[in-house]
């Protein structure tokens, strides 16, 4: 069959025009996930896009899940979190389980979205230790009122409760009690309305706080076996 060169220039005019179009689309663009948000004790937390609590610590439990806590007046089962720091994440977590007379939240993370840290602005967590004792310096770190220490003066009026003279106001709720570099509570409240509140921690007469024992938290969630049974911090030693 002969082609006449009439014919013959239209389509080397397509071919070209064709090829340019492609040219010009180019390779199609890559999606890139986005970096996981770092999160650890003592870290900025939003509930139900409203609520601001911090996170007590972070780890995994012995179902490998990522897991982290708060205080259950934060929130409860199904509440979706968030981190204050990095709204553009959206929602890293969800609430899973809880119990409002010993004042936890577990929270169950999506390990795409977050990067576990047991450091957070030099606040450390080194793993678990015992209850303090009267006398024990007990160090938080809240997303409200930032690091402070103090005294521990003993235990409180509510069980699984113990005192400590940190500092602490609404939005602190969760945040994580230490001794040594060990959790050894998360923040509850305050011990009385009747004494001043904590304005900044370098003015040292306020009410303490209370502190609830994160043994007896994790006691009541190994007993029940709900989600965070078995709890190891991320960077225990």
């Amino acid at each position: 069959m002969r082609i006449s060169g009439r014919c013959l220039r239209r389509l080397r005019t397509t071919l070209v025009t064709l090829a340019g179009l492609v040219a010009l689309a180019g390779p199609a663009p890559v999606a890139h996930a986005a970096e996981p948000v770092a999160l650890g004790g003592g870290s900025g937390l939003v509930v139900n896009g409203e609520t601001m609590c911090t996170l007590t610590a972070i780890g995994h439990d012995n179902r490998g899940n990522l897991v982290g806590f708060t205080s259950a007046h934060c929130g409860g089962p199904g509440a979706q979190v968030a981190v204050e720091d990095a709204p553009e994440a959206g929602v890293v977590g969800t609430m899973v389980a809880g119990n409002d007379a010993l004042d936890y939240a577990v929270i169950q993370f999506d390990p795409a979205k977050v990067h576990p840290v047991n450091n957070v602005n030099g606040f450390q967590i080194d793993g678990l230790g015992p209850d303090p004792v009267v006398g024990d310096i007990a160090c938080k770190l809240g997303r409200t009122t930032g690091y402070s220490c103090g005294v521990t003066w003993g235990p409180g009026t509510e069980p699984g409760t113990f005192v400590n003279q940190v500092c602490g106001q609404p939005g602190d709720s969760g945040a994580p009690v230490t001794v040594n570099n060990r959790l050894v509570g998360m923040i509850h409240g305050a011990f009385s309305e009747k004494l001043p509140t904590c304005i900044i921690k370098y003015i040292p007469l306020h009410t303490p706080a209370v502190t609830m024992s994160f043994n007896t938290q994790l006691a009541d969630i190994t007993a029940k076996n709900r989600p965070g049974t078995g709890f190891v911090p991320v960077g225990a030693s």
